[in-house]
């Protein structure tokens, strides 16, 4: 797989996470799954930290890494936590995720 499919790929399967946390918030939280809840937990913390590190449109104005940090190892507690309890497919997607804003941080020191 080339570089532009994985990136492709990458940016698809974010879109789709954040679908579906933005149609379970839609839902009664009594009837949301806590798989779900997890997962919606994690891509929020995911998008904040990749605004904070400077992924978003206007990363001069944007960047914060004391508060991309925080949110970095907020997102790793909750995916170690969370991971067992979510399926395989998801906890994939979240580590991918957490390691691309973790080196997009690293970058920027």
């Amino acid at each position: 797989m080339s570089g532009s499919e994985h990136t492709a790929d990458e940016r698809h399967q974010r879109w789709e996470q954040q679908e579906r946390a933005a149609q379970a918030a839609t839902r009664d939280i009594a009837d949301v799954p806590a798989v779900e809840v997890i997962t919606t937990a994690a891509v929020h913390l995911m998008s904040a930290a990749a605004v904070k590190v400077g992924l978003a449109d206007s990363p001069e104005t944007q960047t914060d890494l004391d508060e991309a940090r925080k949110l970095i190892n907020a997102l790793a507690g909750l995916i170690t936590a969370g991971a067992p309890e979510i399926s395989d497919m998801h906890a994939r997607s979240l580590r991918d995720g957490l390691r691309s804003v973790q080196l997009a941080e690293r970058e920027l020191h």
